[in-house]
């Protein structure tokens, strides 16, 4: 057998050295030796193994794989190193995790049952080695694993499945690769290959910034409108760097070279443009993360929102970006806890609305169904009280818990948002977004909360500079509440929007989502560096840099940032109406050797008033410079006394010409004051008609929203409706194919269904539904059956009996409880076996014998 023997150097300066964790249980030997036969001595990759192994028996896996490799294969240690070219095998009982590149053993919760060590393992490889994370799923009983690849998805890992035909036991592959987390699927022969051609492939996308060339960014345009034309969703607002380390990973795993030919190979393949699509989408979810969160929502932020309703009230909240659903259902949950503890009870109810791109992670989310490792995440007493265990391993949540989520497909960038709502949950979304795009959809949250409504982010998002329409509710959980004196008056409301040209050379300054006080430092910094002001055509101050103090002083009264009012005697006559002309011509106007009072004391100032016109977000406004004179050492004169009259004339004559000033100013403010009485009158009719736009825009923005409800419920309803077509259509040709009569009865014993074959023993038509069973005609004599059903009913034990017909058929009649999927019992179901055949069998043989 011919082995690929290479040394799988990573690409130089990529990476620390690659950690591989391989989870494997059942046929798992067989697949680790056909893995690590065609994997180099020399491939500087470090090797973690971790099997279901029996928890009291020493394992012999190390002395098994020492004869299939040259590599050194030892048992896995408390604090151990972990070095490359080495082989780690879990002990048994003993759970794996890694910190600093360390190994640490940890005592299993439970020996037995159900214990997730690969989920374990890999969630910690994942944090600590993030790209340099390697995931391996081979042979394998259950779903371990599935959640620890995930997590090496999301931290720009690579993960590997084994593919499942190749499989001994093929559940553990199979579950990684149906819940969409594995890259590559091969024989675990083939696997070793492509994971080394995955290190050499150069890796650009784990710098922390993407080199911002012309052709990189044109070819990143390019992928997005090919995802925009494929998907319908456009990814332009996100972050370049999340966008070009998706990307860099799906180069990597098909093993292209460049941006280009990737761009290629989307065009040619769509369903890879399905795949990236997938993999832009990739978060890691799971049942109550952040446990302390979600503790705060139960036992203090949820009650201070049922208190402001004593008798109760129907709630409302929405979870943007719910992926496969974990915390739409988990805010239920915690809901639900919420009210069993208040007292006084009272009747409360919550709507939630959780939606998502992705239609398969929402069509998943409605089945309610989760694998066995969820139990990881979720405290035993809850798993008893929100779930019920399925006949397939997992577990489903409870049918009261599915009933107040309604999930629907939805971008939150471009369709209208849910209204009236008590609680908006956006956990870890508003990270991958650029910061143009952040600040357009917190005004939106602030439309669709009511006010006092709760804004939950993730734990490292905030609200920026929106301070103005949220306030803290508990900081350390990120949860926020929207102020009743709030204005969204920067709102956008939702809608499709172009994506504008690139511009990757040579940017303008300002064009990256600078904000003001960024420009005008920048511009401070290049062409002035003393202190200075920034103000608008009529002299409000927008920034302040620098310490000006000595110029500026806050006027008496009401609060007031404008230069005028807060000049320094010497300086605020000096700046009438130059600031309107610097504002007209952007030529600088030079004010040399003005003397400003400064605490009594007289400072030589010269300042330097200026319009800009470039960068453009800063047009039209003037920058107002200051800058201090030195104070020239005095000269001797021959005649002290001339020039002392001289200077006293000079001051005469300034005087004169500040106070002609002075009421200059105040004939302006008087003209000023008429102008603004008769335009008063003005303004207030616009005010009315804003007002009435305001009205008319806000009630087709509600009517908007309340349209985009009404058409995600009626998804959520179609889509259960065609769900329930199926399976009726199937139990029905089920019951109808095994010919054995069948009646379903409520607890009242009034008909329920029946099959077509329970029509040959009761004279039955669809009208009959709904009717005791005991008032329709039949041929059976059996006139216990009622009485029989309700002795099943009490006691939940079932009965079998042969009863005869009137024309001498008999059949085997059995009653047994109706249990719903909650695990309630619901009426009985009662069958019919004809066993006429084995009668007469019977007979005859009696006849023979005798």
């Amino acid at each position: 057998m011919t082995t690929d023997r290479t040394p799988a150097t990573p690409a130089e300066g990529a990476f620390p050295f690659p950690i591989v964790g391989i989870g494997c249980s059942a046929g798992g030997l067989e697949a680790l030796e056909r893995f690590l036969t065609h994997l180099a001595a020399d491939s500087g990759l470090a090797i973690v193994i971790v099997q279901h192994l029996a928890p009291d028996h020493d394992s012999a896996l190390p002395d098994l794989l020492h004869r299939t490799t040259s590599l050194d294969v030892v048992e896995a240690g408390d604090g151990m190193v972990v070095e490359p070219d080495r082989v780690y095998v879990i002990p048994p009982n003993r759970d794996l995790s890694l910190l600093h590149g360390r190994l640490h053993l940890l005592e299993p919760a439970a020996p037995r049952g159900l214990r997730l060590p690969v989920d374990f393992f890999l969630r910690t490889l994942a944090e600590d080695r993030r790209q340099a994370a390697i995931g391996v799923i081979l042979s394998g009983m259950g779903s371990d694993g599935v959640l620890g690849l995930r997590a090496i998805k999301e931290k720009g890992g690579l993960t590997l499945v084994q593919e499942p035909a190749s499989a001994e036991a093929e559940s553990m592959p199979r579950s990684a690769i149906e819940a969409g987390v594995a890259d590559i699927i091969a024989p675990p022969e083939s696997l070793p290959g492509r994971l080394i051609e995955y290190l050499r492939h150069p890796r650009h996308g784990l710098s922390s910034e993407v080199p911002r060339t012309s052709e990189i960014l044109s070819a990143i345009d390019k992928i997005v409108i090919l995802l925009r034309d494929r998907s319908g969703n456009d990814f332009s607002l996100y972050k370049t760097n999340t966008l070009y380390r998706r990307i860099d990973r799906r180069l990597a795993v098909h093993r292209i070279a460049n941006l280009d030919d990737y761009v290629r190979y989307l065009r040619n393949n769509p369903h890879e443009v399905d795949l990236l699509f997938k993999e832009l989408l990739i978060g890691v979810t799971h049942f109550f993360r952040d446990a302390p969160v979600w503790e705060t929502l139960r036992d203090e932020a949820i009650p201070a929102l049922l208190a402001r309703h004593p008798e109760g009230a129907a709630l409302r909240a929405w979870t943007p970006a719910c992926s496969t659903g974990e915390e739409a259902y988990s805010l239920a949950m915690v809901f639900r806890e919420a009210v069993e503890r208040r007292r006084p009870v009272a009747r409360f109810t919550l709507q939630i609305y959780a939606t998502d791109l992705d239609p398969d992670a929402i069509a998943q989310a409605r089945k309610g169904r989760y694998p066995e490792n969820i139990a990881a995440d979720v405290a035993p007493e809850r798993l008893a009280r929100w779930f019920v265990a399925d006949d397939d391993g997992g577990y489903r949540v409870v049918k009261e818990i599915r009933r107040m989520v309604v999930f629907a497909p939805q971008n939150i960038i471009s369709d209208p948002p849910f209204t009236k709502l008590d609680l908006l949950c956006c956990r870890n979304l508003l990270i991958y977004f650029e910061p143009q795009l952040q600040k357009r959809l917190l005004p939106l949250f602030y439309y669709a909360l009511k006010p006092g409504g709760l804004l939950l982010l993730g734990s490292a998002e905030t609200i920026g500079d929106h301070a103005h329409l949220f306030a803290p509710a508990h900081p350390k959980a990120h949860l926020y509440q929207r102020l009743d004196k709030g204005s969204a008056a920067e709102l956008t409301f939702p809608g499709k929007t172009p994506r504008p040209a690139a511009q990757v050379v040579e940017p303008p300054a300002g064009a990256g989502g600078d904000d003001l006080g960024q420009l005008t430092d920048r511009l401070i910094q290049q062409q002035f560096a003393p202190a200075a002001v920034l103000v608008n055509v009529d002299g409000d101050i927008l920034y302040i840099s620098g310490r000006t103090g000595k110029y500026l002083e806050p006027a008496a009264g009401k609060t007031n940032m404008n230069l005028h009012a807060m000049a320094r005697e010497g300086l605020r006559e000096a700046l009438i109406g130059v600031i309107r002309k610097a504002a007209r011509d952007p030529r600088p106007i030079r004010l040399d050797g003005l003397r400003v009072g400064t605490n009594g004391v007289a400072q030589m100032v010269d300042v330097i008033v200026q319009g800009i016109e470039r960068p453009e977000p800063l047009r039209g406004r003037v920058i107002v410079v200051f800058k201090d004179m030195p104070t020239a050492p005095g000269r001797r004169r021959a005649t002290k006394g001339g020039a002392n009259a001289a200077q006293q004339a000079l001051e005469q004559e300034l005087e004169r010409t500040r106070e002609a000033l002075r009421v200059s100013r105040e004939e302006m403010q008087t003209t000023v004051e008429e102008f603004r009485s008769s335009n008063e009158e003005l303004q207030s009719a616009n005010e009315e008609l804003q007002s009435s736009n305001e009205e008319v825009t806000t009630s087709k923005e509600e009517l908007q929203s309340l349209n985009e409800e009404l058409q995600t419920v009626n998804a959520e309803l179609q889509s259960k409706v065609d769900d329930l077509t199926w399976v009726r259509n199937d139990m029905t040709n089920l019951l109808n194919s095994t010919e054995i009569a069948t009646i379903f009865l409520d607890n009242e014993m009034k008909l329920r269904r029946f099959t077509t074959h329970a029509t040959k023993l009761f004279k039955l038509i669809p009208g009959d539904v709904g009717r005791p069973l005991s008032d329709v005609v039949t041929d059976l004599d059996y006139p216990r059956l009622k009485e029989d059903a309700i002795e099943v009913l009490r006691t939940l034990a079932f009965q079998e009996r042969e009863v005869s017909t009137r024309d001498e058929r008999w059949y085997r009649v059995r009653i047994m409880p109706y249990r719903t999927q909650e695990n309630v019992i619901d009426g009985v179901v009662i069958t019919f076996i004809d066993i006429t055949q084995i009668k007469q069998l019977e007979a005859e043989l009696r006849q023979r014998g005798g």
